[in-house]
């Protein structure tokens, strides 16, 4: 299991779910200035950053083309890994299609799937958490077509200003683009993460759960262990703040930081 040892004064903060290019340009970049602002503020004591993916509501590389736009967040990411900030980018379900760009161009870190690592003392599973959990069976047959080299390849062969066209038009029909029916919440029992935490720490015991793709921001205690999802940047802009001894989901207000008053149990 890889492992980061904490620094004396320093902390590691996990976000999720910017969906940069959602809903149209202007609010887009109002956002990006945003979290660009937010990460300003967490570079003074920031010794490993864990983006959780679906940063993009759409992404995919050509071999010499990249989509237009984000250079901001680009910029800024590569600044924090040219001072010695680890940037772990997982990719997500909107923006799958990721390959070396971010690594070689920006010095992140790429996680494809899940990641088990001690952070500290406590051992931490890290995923963007699409597909994970009982049901929904249909998009677990869609991922693996996504995720499929050869059907990678295929959309690759459609020429640049037809491809990202289609992504564009086809990204207007996803959930955060037409409501808000994810910040619903029942019970504890309901929530598939929660479920899929219960049974792998059954198997194997983590202190810490973290995934995004929910878009509804909560920590919930899972027996010796707790299960946090970080949120997403249109409705909360939460993200969880940790310190080596406690985790806390927080709130990215103006300019300044504040606790997270939602769901915990």
């Amino acid at each position: 299991m890889k492992e980061i040892t904490l620094l004396p004064g320093k902390k590691i903060y996990f976000a999720s779910d910017f969906h940069l290019g959602a809903p149209n340009p202007s609010t887009s970049r109002e956002r990006e200035v945003r979290i660009i602002d937010w990460l300003n503020h967490i570079e003074k004591d920031a010794q490993a950053v864990f983006l959780v993916g679906d940063i993009f509501d759409f992404w995919f590389e050509y071999n010499q083309v990249v989509p237009k736009g984000f250079v901001r967040i680009q910029g800024k990411i590569a600044a924090l890994a040219d001072r010695g900030i680890e940037i772990y980018f997982f990719l997500g379900n909107h923006d799958m299609w990721m390959k070396k760009y971010f690594s070689e161009e920006l010095g992140v870190v790429m996680v494809s799937d899940e990641l088990e690592i001690k952070l500290g003392d406590q051992n931490f599973y890290i995923a963007h958490g699409d597909g994970l959990g009982p049901g929904d069976i249909g998009y677990k047959f869609i991922k693996r077509v996504f995720r499929n080299r050869f059907c990678q390849f295929l959309f690759s062969c459609i020429h640049p200003k037809i491809g990202l066209s289609l992504a564009q038009y086809f990204s207007k029909k996803s959930r955060i683009q037409t409501g808000t029916k994810d910040i619903n919440y029942t019970k504890k029992e309901d929530e598939w993460l929660y479920q899929f935490c219960k049974e792998k720490n059954e198997v194997k015991p983590f202190d810490y759960f973290i995934f995004g793709h929910r878009h509804l921001p909560m920590d919930i205690a899972i027996e010796n262990t707790r299960y946090l999802n970080l949120g997403e940047w249109i409705n909360f802009s939460t993200y969880a703040e940790y310190d080596g001894k406690k985790i806390e989901l927080k709130v990215w207000g103006k300019d300044s930081e504040l606790p997270y008053q939602g769901i915990k149990e």
